[in-house]
């Protein structure tokens, strides 16, 4: 077994006052190999900037130019994220989302921002079946199954 030993105590790396770093969970549980390249880059921009509650308000124009990322490649970058359940997005405001629990690869995505605020109008908790039928719709391209 090989010892593990710093190879450059000055620059040991300490954690940041502020909120920003990445879970260990996005390469042992497989997220990173479901992304893609132009969608790390867009999570690894987002973990970055993003507050304690994992928001961050970067457009489009200002995201894709960090990220030399013409605004297709950042669309579909985004849509990917969403659809692994690991952002949530309604524009300008993303929020990274915490990971899905380990085993649960693979799992459905998170309720997007009109579910969201559908919710914060009503006030009331959704019904699972409703969110299952709205998975299930966007899953369906808007058939209902």
């Amino acid at each position: 077994m090989k010892t593990k030993r710093v190879l450059c105590p000055e620059r040991l790396r300490r954690v940041p006052h502020r909120f920003s770093w990445i879970d260990q969970r996005l390469v042992r549980d497989g997220h990173c190999a479901r992304c893609g390249p132009n969608a790390l880059a867009l999570y690894l921009l987002l973990v970055t900037v993003a507050d304690a509650q994992g928001l961050s308000y970067y457009s489009d124009r200002t995201a894709g130019g960090l990220l030399a990322m013409k605004q297709p490649d950042l669309y579909e970058a985004r849509k990917r994220l969403i659809a692994l359940g690991i952002i949530a997005y309604e524009p300008p405001l993303y929020q990274v989302l915490s990971l899905p629990q380990s085993g649960s690869q693979g799992a459905a995505p998170v309720p997007q921002p009109a579910t969201c605020q559908e919710h914060r109008r009503s006030e009331q908790p959704l019904a699972i079946s409703a969110i299952l039928r709205q998975m299930l719709e966007s899953n369906n391209g808007g058939q209902r199954p």
